[in-house]
């Protein structure tokens, strides 16, 4: 997900957001462990995806 994406929801949506990319990451840990994924960049995309979300919460802390 695209930065300027993130910034136009509001902190409690990014919350909801890392969650799901958090969920996600912990179902795709586990596919790797079982040889089922198949696109292992997938792992990379979603860990900067919780990181661009995160940093994006703070930002919008230190804002408020």
């Amino acid at each position: 997900m695209k930065s300027e994406e993130l910034r136009e929801l509001t902190r409690e949506e990014l919350g909801q957001k890392v969650s799901e990319f958090k969920r996600k990451l912990f179902n795709l840990r586990f596919q790797r462990v079982g040889g089922e994924l198949d696109n292992t960049a997938e792992l990379a995309k979603t860990r900067r995806d919780v990181a661009r979300a995160m940093t994006i919460i703070r930002e919008k802390g230190r804002e408020e």
